[in-house]
């Protein structure tokens, strides 16, 4: 229960601090992007929704590397489609150095997926293979390591199913949490003692 209570201020510390650029080396990306939602109500209609959590590690400053896993769900009058995709990410936030953005508190990003990925529809069969994608986003930083962000992504699937190449063009909506992981780690050793 200490551990717990420990663990908890620890993140609202981190949460609420906000000294530290949220781009830097050492830091940590944890959140995650839905896509394609769509909620049908009429009977026959179609259910559709894809989520991307993502953890990732500054390793430069503006440049981090991580992990993601993609599930995306669509079910149309019994006809179900399930794609899913795993790998490894890489994120690079665009210096502003003139302070063109749109606004004050945001910074564009070009972001590169590759990994495991797959497609299985019912009835017509199961591609499964290499999965890449890439596309901007912009990020809306609500404090200064707490961010919103779209991304427009093209999404591909190199196939050895019964198609092979799948591609999809995305736009995801994501909430994004910056954590400095030096000062986690300093909050973590100083509550437990």
């Amino acid at each position: 229960m200490k551990k717990m209570y420990c663990l908890s201020l620890a993140a609202i510390f981190l949460i609420s601090n906000y000294a530290f650029s949220q781009n830097q080396k050492g830091n940590i990306l944890l959140g995650g992007d839905i896509a394609n939602f769509d909620l049908g109500l009429q009977k026959g209609s179609v259910f559709q929704m894809q989520i991307e959590p993502k953890l990732a590690f500054f390793i430069h400053n503006n440049f981090a590397v991580g992990t993601y896993i993609s599930i995306d769900l669509q079910s149309v009058s019994g006809n179900d489609k399930v794609t899913y995709g795993a790998g490894l990410l890489s994120r690079y936030f665009i210096p502003d150095k003139k302070n063109m953005t749109l606004m004050k508190h945001s910074q564009f990003f070009l972001e590169a997926t590759t990994g495991i990925a797959g497609s299985h529809i019912t009835g017509t069969g199961n591609t499964d293979g290499l999965g890449v994608g890439i596309g901007p986003g912009y990020s809306y930083f609500l404090s200064p390591n707490i961010s919103l962000e779209s991304l427009l992504k093209y999404d591909g699937l190199i196939g050895f199913g019964t198609a092979t190449y799948q591609s999809d063009l995305n736009l995801n909506i994501g909430f994004q949490i910056y954590l400095d992981s030096r000062r986690l780690r300093k909050t973590l050793i100083n509550d437990t003692n």
